[in-house]
This record gives C-alpha cells, structure tokens and sequence, in this order.
C-alpha cells in the first residue's frame, strides 16, 4: 500500500550526520529506489510502471537527459530515476478539498518537501484578487480569464515560461503560440543553468550541442568529468562510464567535492555491483577550488603546445585562430595558476599528459562550470584543448555536455529561446503570421521585467519557477507582483504559493500517463543530451478525469486568445500534424514521423561531429583567447557553492537524506573544509548564518549546520534552493547571463542552535 502524504512538516533544524560514502549505487540505489515507489505507488503500480521507464514501447523517465543504450537492461532506469518516476505516478492527490482546508499563507509556510509530497494536482484551481484561497475553477473560465488578460497588454508585457520536461510537440506549438501573439519572450530553465554551455559553443564549434554520441563515451580512451556529480544528477551515466573502463579508458574527475559515483560505482545489474566492490573510476582527483577550471584548461593548453602535442593537420584544415592562441598560451604563469586551481604544478602537468597520450579523449561538464561568472571562457578553453588535439569528429572523441532535465535540449531545439532561431521567419510565411524579430527577455531579464513594472503576465509551462530562480526574495515578490501568473503542473510547489493578484493552477498530464485526444491515443517525442529524438507514450490512466496534456493546454488558450487562423483543434487531435510541421521548418526532421517509429529514434545532424563543418563566421572551429582571472574571496571569508542533495532533482525535493554525503533528515547544512572551521574559528556541528557578501549589499540565509568535509580549501557548498536567497540578480556569468551560484562569497555568523 503506498503511504499517506505527511501531515506536517517533519523536524529538519537538527540533521544527523555520518561518513560520506566511497561507492555509488549497489544494493542501497535499488532498496531506496524500490521504496519510494512502494511509498508512492503501491506494489504493482511500482512494478508496471517502472519497467516502462526508458523503454523503446514506454515512456522518457522524467528525471535526466542522459540517453538510452542501443540494447537496453529490463531495469532502465536508476535510484533517482525510480524516485522521478514516483512523484509522478503517486496515488497521492491535491484535490479542491485540499485547497479549502489550506490558505495560500499555510501553503507558503510549509516547505518545499511537504509541498512535493501532497500529490498530483487534479483541478483547475484560481486564486482570484483578494482571496486567500485557491478555488476550483472550469477550463473554459480559467482559458477566457487568461485570454482576456493577455489581451489587455501589450504582447511584450507578457513571459512564456518553459521547463525542460516539456515534449517536442508542447515546446514548438508554445513558441509558436508566443509569436504568434507578438512576443519572443521566452525565458527557459537553461537560461539558468545550461546557457553558457550554448553560448560558448555557438561560437567555437558553431552549434550550441554536444559533439558525442554515447558510443562515442563508450570508446573514448580518457575522459574528463568537470564540475559534475553523475552519482547523483546523471546515475546511468555511471554505466556508460563503466563500460569505457571495462575498455581502457582513464578517467579524470575535477571537482571541488569527492563524490561518492566517481570514486566507485556498484552496477546495480551486476552481480558483483550487487555483492562486490563494485568498479573504481576515476584515476586521477583533481579537487580544484570554484572558478579555478579557466586556469587549469589553460594551463593544459600552454603544455599541450609546450610538449608538441598538436594535431598540426586538424588545426591547419578545420581551425582559425590558432596563431594568437598559441602566442597567448606561451607562458603559463604557475604562481597565479597554483593559486587560482588550488592544485599543485605537478597535479596540473600529469593531467596534460594524459590528454597528449590520448587519440579519443571526451570532456564533460556540466553545472559546476555554467554557472561560474566566467563560465563562457572557460568552456571555450575546454575547447581550445580539444581543438589542438583534433578531438572533433574523431570515434570516441568530443564535447559532452550533460544536460539536466529530461528536454532541456530539445527545447531549445524547439524554438523555445529569447532570440528566434533562423527558420522562425519561415514558418511565419508559411502560417501568415508576421513573426516577431525583436529579442526577448531570457529569465534573469524576465524578473527584472516584472519587478520594474514593464512585464505583467507571467505564464509557466512546468517547472517552478520560484524556487529555481536566483535572488529568492526578490524573484517572489517580482511574481507577485503580477497581475496574472498561471503555472501548468503537474504537483504542487512553491511558485504556487506567491501569486499574482490573480493567479491560475492548470493541471497537466504527466510522461506516465496515457494521452487520449479526439484522434486516438497519442504520443510526444523528447531530445536527449546527444541530440537523439525518441517517442515517449504513457500508459497509466490520468491522475483525475480533468487533466489535459501540454499539447491540449497550450492549443485550447491559443484558439482563446488568436482565434482561428490557425488549425489548433487539429494540432490538438492529432499530434502527427505537429509534428509534420516541425519536419517541414526545422533543419534534421526529415521523414519525423517514421524515424521516431523506429526503436531508438534517430539522432540530429550534428555538423562538426559529422563532416568537422563548422557554421561559426570563420567557417571554421574557432580558437579563443581569455585571460586568467579569479574571484576575490577577503580573509575570513569562503566561496561557496550551490549542490543537489541526493535526495532532490533541481527543485523537487524526494526526501530529507543526502546518502552519499552522510547527511540524514535535514537540508540546512554547509560543508566546509575542517581546516577552514579551525582557520575560522567555527567548531563542527555548530550553527551559522550564511551571509553573501556583494557590492549591493548583504543577503543571508539562516541557521545551517557545519558539517566538516573533505571539500577544497576555501571552498564551501551548501543546497539550492535553500542557497539561492544568497545570489543576487545581477550576479551573472559574462555573455550568457546565468546565475553565478556556483561562485558566492560568505562569511559564516555563528548563531544559536535552532
């Protein structure tokens, strides 16, 4: 029997804390999987439902966007997967009653976990000016109420909101819908984490994608895992890594933290992953300090060309910029590198030559880099390297960044950006809409629009936006200030809980689910983090009879609001109609519908993996040139950085436990070096405030307690989204404008135990 949702919010201000684990997975992955889909689902829910999950005749796990083999395990889905998976298909339900027995103040109160655990929404729901409550309301009054709103203001006075959980046919049909009303106001959740990855790549490789496929991971001779925890954000991940093991492959981890998947995996579909000692992975532990990868790529680039390991006919024929790349990487300046890295010149040297012994190296990243004030010039010195090596186009060789949410990336793929992609004006011609050409605003630009008056419609397709913003207080306040705000979601979170003066709830089908429309049963396809487009069908029945898919959403408000220039009910009916029209207007679709039919899908053209042709200015992959810089941390102060527990993904919180660092029942804890603690003065298990210091003043988050951890000198990491309070709006990586959490300097304030 699956457990009734908590009634109060358990006791989080006094966490127990153990050793951080040395493995990942095992035995404990698929006794904590298994029993929150026992907790959630009931035992043959559980069953049915997760031996669909990453199926070629199931559904995409809404948990990350790492791909699927070619021959696929029974069990396709990992720890985190299964707890994805019980969120969603949980018998648990927020229905109407709910909403009369708590006001939006009690909601506002609880925390982001006992939001999470009440259930699947089930009705449309309106908080109307004035209430304190939300109240049911129709689908017909909640779409005219949002209709005659938007037609109230100007197009550019409204935000279209869009998570990476979205299908391909929701995303294009939603950009679509948002230009056709006038507006290119489409901030995304990978303007908050993953834009930099894009912006650097756009202009180096002239596509802002990953140059790999997964066989490619499983071929490569040396693999670089930078900034990223695969244990936690990306499981399956492991195995991949595993297999590349198995084959040869040395594997390099950077990171301030050691973490539990990159120091041992357990493969749970072993044998000995189950009742062994599991696969060691990396070789080599770089515990760099935050910010310091710009030095440390740099520095391997200079030995690169120190030591003669250029691969001279690549860079003559496929490159540009190689001579003032090569005049600027000369000299390395030890001193500052030291500093910047925190590693030693010799730790930084037998890093380099393992990338010139390598003829198939990958490098990956992911957030530990993006989100970095100079996280563009770092990853284009990520690229650099790899240039001089000839590692584009090349069996086993790449850029490999690993994209968090389910279709993040074929979102973007989609048209959802804040500058319209180059095939946007012909689909206007084709449609007769007179497409919008001026830029948007991305996500950061979005708050700062409501908070200044200039944005007064706030529309979210999935996610949660409160919670995942930076700058806490003042994005809520920003949302509330709004004169409409309608989130489309399937659970109850925190952005429901700051409503405009007039705010809407639509309930949404889930990727469990089966979607019925007037054409039959239907189904979506998603892009994977290697630009693989597969089918994604549900099967489980609704969560209540009133919930509709995105597709239905987006379509029945469109017709409300544009009329019927456009063939929404039919788009709506059938989504092969959709999906014919994605073929015609974007580049790598042809033949859409019988390629997704094949298992597996089919994967994008990707331009300089395929035929090193690269669509930048030069014609060619670009060299960049950057100088070295590094934060300014004061005496007595830490840089700090923003971590998933291993109990969440990105703002949905499973449970209070981070297993793998030894944290259990709490969330407000700070890791910090113990020689720090002693330098500062700070005893272990006592309790500080949090305190970022920035040029606009001092922002704080209360009572965290010290953990003492292994974690880089100088360097601290705490949890988002409690720590997003601690990161200001206008701290933001250099061109691609994401939240520079992963770079916050603090001073910790002792205070009294809570």
């Amino acid at each position: 029997m699956a457990k009734k949702p908590p009634i109060s919010d358990p006791d989080e201000r006094h966490p127990r804390v153990g050793a951080p684990m040395s493995a990942a997975a095992g035995v404990g992955g698929v006794t904590h999987g298994l029993t929150a889909g026992l907790a959630e689902m009931g035992v043959r829910r559980t069953a049915l439902t997760l031996l669909k999950v990453n199926q070629t005749d199931g559904f995409d796990c809404p948990g990350c966007a790492w791909p699927e083999p070619r021959k696929r395990a029974h069990a396709e889905f990992c720890e985190n997967g299964a707890k994805a998976v019980a969120e969603e298909a949980t018998l648990r339900r927020v229905t109407p009653e709910f909403f009369a027995e708590h006001s939006i103040a009690d909601l506002a109160g609880r925390t982001d976990y006992w939001l999470g655990q009440q259930g699947r929404l089930t009705t449309p729901m309106v908080r109307r000016p004035g209430g304190t409550h939300y109240e049911p309301i129709s689908w017909a009054d909640a779409f005219a109420l949002t209709a005659s709103k938007l037609r109230e203001r100007s197009p550019d006075e409204a935000l279209f909101y869009t998570s990476g959980r979205t299908s391909n046919e929701a995303a294009f049909l939603y950009q679509l819908f948002a230009r056709a009303y006038g507006t290119n106001n489409l901030p995304d959740c990978s303007n908050m984490c993953h834009e930099s990855s894009g912006t650097a790549l756009t202009t180096t490789i002239g596509i802002g994608k990953g140059s790999v496929t997964l066989d490619d991971i499983h071929a490569a001779k040396l693999l670089v895992i930078v900034g990223q925890n695969p244990g936690t954000n990306h499981p399956r991940m492991l195995t991949a890594l595993e297999k590349a093991k198995k084959s040869g492959a040395k594997i390099i981890a950077v990171n301030p933290l050691p973490e539990a998947g990159l120091l041992r995996f357990k493969n749970p579909q072993r044998v000995r992953g189950l009742l062994g000692s599991g696969t060691p992975l990396a070789d080599r532990f770089l515990q760099i300090r935050l910010g310091g990868d710009l030095a440390l790529f740099q520095a391997i680039g200079s030995l690169l060309l120190k030591e003669a390991a250029i691969d001279q006919p690549f860079v003559d024929a496929y490159t540009a910029g190689f001579e003032a790349y090569e005049q600027a990487r000369r000299h390395v300046d030890w001193r500052a590198t030291e500093q910047a890295t925190g590693l030693a010149r010799a730790e930084i040297e037998a890093a380099a030559r393992d990338f010139a012994e390598s003829d198939a190296t990958i490098v990956c990243w992911a957030m530990g880099l993006t989100q970095g004030r100079d996280a563009v010039a770092t990853i284009r010195e990520i690229v650099n390297v790899q240039l001089v090596r000839g590692m584009i186009g090349r069996p086993g060789a790449g850029l490999c960044p690993v994209r968090g949410h389910s279709n993040v990336q074929g979102d973007r793929t989609m048209g959802i950006w804040h500058e319209p992609p180059a095939w946007v004006p012909a689909l206007g011609d084709a449609l007769g809409l007179a497409m919008p050409a001026e830029r948007g605003f991305d996500t950061v630009e979005a708050i700062r629009a409501m908070r200044d008056g200039a944005a007064k419609v706030f529309f979210a397709l999935g996610g949660n936006f409160a919670a995942a913003s930076p700058d806490t207080a003042v994005t809520e306040a920003a949302l509330a200030s709004c004169e409409l705000t309608v989130h489309v979601s399937t659970k109850l979170n925190r952005s429901h809980t700051v409503p405009g003066t007039t705010s809407l709830i639509l309930p949404c089908l889930g990727r469990t689910e089966r979607d019925e429309q007037a054409g039959g049963d239907q189904f979506v396809t998603v892009e994977d983090s290697m630009s693989c487009v597969h089918s994604s069908q549900g099967r489980l029945e609704p969560a209540g009879p009133e919930l509709r898919s995105e597709v239905a959403i987006i379509c029945d408000l469109a017709a409300e609001v544009l009329g019927d220039a456009l063939p929404w009910p039919e788009w709506k009916a059938d989504y092969r109609q959709i999906r014919t029209l994605i073929e015609r207007h974007i580049p790598g679709f042809d033949d859409f519908e019988a390629r997704v039919a094949e298992p597996g899908g089919f994967t994008l053209p990707h331009p300089p993996r395929d035929e090193r042709r690269f669509a930048t200015a030069s014609g060619k992959a670009q060299f960049t040139v950057s100088e070295l810089t590094s934060i300014d941390v004061p005496e007595g102060r830490l840089l700090l950085q923003s971590v998933r527990s291993h109990d969440q993904y990105n703002t949905t919180i499973y449970g209070l436990d981070d297993r793998y660092r030894g944290i259990k029942q709490g969330r407000r804890v700070v890791f910090v070096h113990p020689e720090d603690l002693a330098a500062l003065g700070i005893a272990d298990a006592s309790y500080v405030d949090i305190v970022s210091e920035w040029p606009d003043g001092e922002r704080l988050a209360p009572q965290f307690r010290v953990v003492a951890y292994p974690t880089a000198r100088g360097c601290a990491a705490t949890y988002f989204p409690e720590a997003n309070v601690l990161v200001p709006l206008d701290a933001t990586a250099k061109e691609s404008n994401t939240p520079t959490s992963k770079q916050i300097v603090v001073r910790l304030q002792p205070c009294e135990q809570p």
